[in-house]
């Protein structure tokens, strides 16, 4: 069998292509990753499985032999006629080529998921854009299962650290409340061609069926979490002042006392379940 680095070299000298640095190529020629990807993602025969930027198709041969269905979603068009050619035969094989975030994913799944049970994300994330597209991913609350990608090193350590912690930020609240973030696999950069200049990791998120927190208002627990974080060398009354969600400081004071809070405390330290009970109070007093 050939592997992925003899794979990646054939296809690119064959379609005469290099990787697009504008849309953030970069090859996984690591047959372990791609191995503890598949392992990680527990795509099985009842699932549909949505690939976002799939390139090469090297992940996506291995998880057209292991889903029920696959959807991959690429942008750039110079990748299609490598998908089409390699993948042409395979009756549970659909391409799309598209902007994902542009992509309405609920009508996308409804309309393929048919009879299949679980439907499942796996990725290697273009670097450039794995914030908005995680964000996606959650906030539009589509029905998904599990998401499974590589990201860049330091965003893997934002996206799984928990609530509270040194490296935690407005999106490891957002990823938190959603969902149940967990490391897989630290992949160096040498595992792709060309090598990028980070290394990765590959992260999974389980969706839970019900957000970590009760919230009244998910609009006023979310600007309140990006509000904190916009000034986080602030404390959370002095970063809060200016936001527009409080007549004045002595409101905001007020609110911290009666959840037993320093009044100097920073948004940073709170948990989620802090920030959740300061959200519904805010939420009580619109």
């Amino acid at each position: 069998m050939q592997s992925s680095l003899e794979e990646t070299k054939f296809i690119l000298k064959k379609y005469n292509i290099t990787a697009n640095k504008k849309l953030g190529q970069n090859f996984l020629i690591s047959d372990e990753v791609i191995n503890e990807i598949i392992n990680a993602s527990e795509v099985n025969k009842t699932d549909l499985v949505i690939e976002i930027g799939p390139g090469l198709g090297t992940l996506t041969s291995k998880l057209l032999e292991k889903a029920g269905k696959v959807i991959a979603i690429e942008l750039d068009t110079k990748m299609l006629k490598i998908l089409q050619d390699r993948f042409f035969l395979y009756k549970n094989f659909v391409l799309l080529n598209a902007d994902v975030l542009k992509v309405d994913l609920n009508t996308l799944i409804a309309e393929n998921k048919g009879e299949l049970n679980n439907v499942k994300i796996v990725a290697n994330l273009p670097y450039y854009i794995t914030t908005p597209i995680v964000m996606k991913l959650l906030e539009e609350k589509i029905p998904v299962d599990s998401i499974t990608v590589m990201v860049q090193k330091e965003v893997a350590d934002r996206l799984t650290a928990l609530p509270g912690e040194k490296l935690s930020g407005a999106i490891t609240y957002t990823v938190n409340y959603y969902a149940e973030a967990s490391k897989i696999i630290f992949v160096d950069r040498n595992n792709f061609i060309p090598a990028p200049e980070v290394d990765s990791e590959v992260i999974k998120l389980k969706i839970r069926q019900e957000p970590a927190v009760n919230v009244k208002n998910e609009e006023v627990f979310f600007r309140l979490i990006k509000e904190s974080f916009s000034h986080r060398r602030k404390t959370l009354v002095n970063g809060l002042e200016n936001s527009g969600m409080f007549k004045d400081k002595e409101q905001i004071k007020q609110l911290l006392e009666k959840m037993d809070l320093e009044t100097n405390v920073r948004g940073e330290n709170l948990s989620i379940n802090q920030f959740a009970e300061l959200s519904n109070l805010i939420a009580e007093s619109i």
